[in-house]
């Protein structure tokens, strides 16, 4: 293990790190997720539960997850594993593969959406061209183009995670999340041009504080909270263990959450001001007084948008599709990196191998959904984000908090911030992220 460990990749720098970590945790969720359930809950309301809610509930559970991979120096598997007891160090290794078939869990579907999104950036290019049969194949929702594309994404991801940790995952993050952001405000400073541009900025920077103390408001945020950091899959807990030993984690973690919540933020800054043009145009945007389905909403609402604006239309659907593709594919790495890590690790297979075997098993589960599409990907999606995330959230906590002593520095405090932070983590967390899972699954 020893030799092992001196020639474990890991990350070069802080900025590498950050945008890695945030482009896992920037994913559709934040992108289509975030405004869609901020137009629902009384915009500026919202946002402003949410960022309370990123600061009590998302950025502990952040920094315990990277706490534990960083700890460890090792995937989740042998990090949950060694952060146990004896007596419950099989509950540990148990959690660690729950994670690992979360993540697999989490690709097979996610590999699809993330395939639609690269054939919608191919669409408007097609269109320009005069493609016209080529670009109705590329919006059409059949199984042959999830045929296409899903593995198009599937290799797309194995060739960056053949590169490793440092040439594959931190350099692609270094170039794709400021890409990213570019392309985000980019498009926000055009929407904003637009008529009815305005009315969006109003619903969603002004909170409608009748709204603030409002339960369904208050889950909401905490649900999008946790979901929009991914954690609970072991993303966060893998990209800590690639940190070096010294790193200063509390600051480090700020950064990641900071980040990926301007994303979202900027997100809504440009989707909800595209709804109200939208509107203007003529587009039905609210069905019952609530935003059209999230799924519409990027795949039906966005495009009949860019469809009234004429060759620049082309062009703005391009920037937003390539955007979704980038925030797509900066969340497929980390997911499988997870496993690909487990089997070079714990099973001593070539990083080459793992990283095909490991897309060859998400093409078979990918392949799996796309045949039962109907009644297969919605039930995934729920049991994944409404059951799996939110326990394996409440089980970090415990560990940190409750099981794991040697090693915890966390538990040696006995005085000071750090104290405070320890006990927090032990008794606030659990009863929060108790409430979310509850609400959520039984609502």
């Amino acid at each position: 293990m020893g030799a092992m460990a001196q020639i474990r990749d890991g990350f070069q720098s802080r900025l590498g790190f950050v945008l890695a970590a945030a482009g896992a945790a920037v994913g559709l969720g934040n992108i289509w997720g975030f405004p869609t359930q901020a137009a629902n809950h009384g915009g500026g309301a919202f946002l402003l539960v949410y960022f309370i809610v990123i600061f009590l509930l998302a950025l502990p559970a952040l920094y315990t997850e990277l706490y534990l991979g960083h700890s460890a120096q090792a995937n989740p598997v042998v990090a949950l594993r060694n952060a146990c007891s004896e007596q419950s160090k099989k509950m540990g290794a148990a959690a660690g593969y729950i994670g690992l078939s979360g993540a697999i869990v989490m690709l097979s579907f996610y590999s699809i959406v993330a395939g639609w999104m690269i054939a919608y950036s191919i669409e408007p290019v097609a269109r320009f061209f005069g493609a016209t049969a080529v670009a109705d194949f590329l919006n059409s929702d059949t199984t042959l183009r999830n045929f296409i594309f899903t593995p198009i994404i599937l290799i797309l991801t194995a060739g960056i995670i053949l590169q490793g940790v440092k040439s594959g995952i931190e350099t692609w993050s270094r170039r794709l999340m400021p890409m990213l952001l570019l392309l985000l405000i980019g498009l926000i400073g055009y929407i904003a041009t637009l008529d009815g541009a305005m009315a969006g900025f109003k619903a969603y920077l002004v909170p409608d504080f009748s709204k603030i103390m409002d339960p369904d408001l208050i889950i909401a945020a905490m649900g999008q909270a946790f979901f929009s950091l991914s954690l609970g899959v072991g993303c966060m807990m893998i990209y800590g263990s690639y940190l070096k030993p010294q790193e200063n984690l509390p600051k480090l973690a700020c950064s990641v959450a900071l980040l990926d919540t301007s994303v979202a933020f900027l997100a809504g800054l440009l989707i909800i001001p595209a709804i109200f043009v939208a509107q203007q145009q003529g587009v039905e945007v609210f069905q019952d007084g609530k935003l059209i389905g999230e799924g519409r909403l990027i795949f039906a609402v966005l495009p009949e948008l860019f469809a009234t604006m004429g060759q620049v239309g082309l062009l703005v659907a391009l920037c937003f599709f390539v955007l979704m593709s980038i925030a797509s594919v900066t969340s497929t790495i980390s997911s499988t990196e997870i496993p690909v890590a487990f089997l070079v690790e714990s099973h001593g297979l070539e990083r080459t191998k793992a990283t095909w075997l490991v897309t060859l098993v998400v093409f078979v589960c990918s392949s799996v959904i796309i045949v039962n599409f109907d009644w297969l990907f919605g039930l995934v999606i729920m049991l994944f984000t409404q059951y799996q995330l939110p326990l394996m959230g409440l089980f970090y906590f415990i560990t940190v908090g409750w099981m794991w002593r040697r090693g915890n520095k966390l538990l040696q405090v006995t005085s000071g911030p750090h104290y405070w932070f320890a006990q927090y983590v032990r008794f606030v967390c659990p009863i929060l992220m108790t409430a979310v899972f509850l609400n959520v699954a039984f609502s």
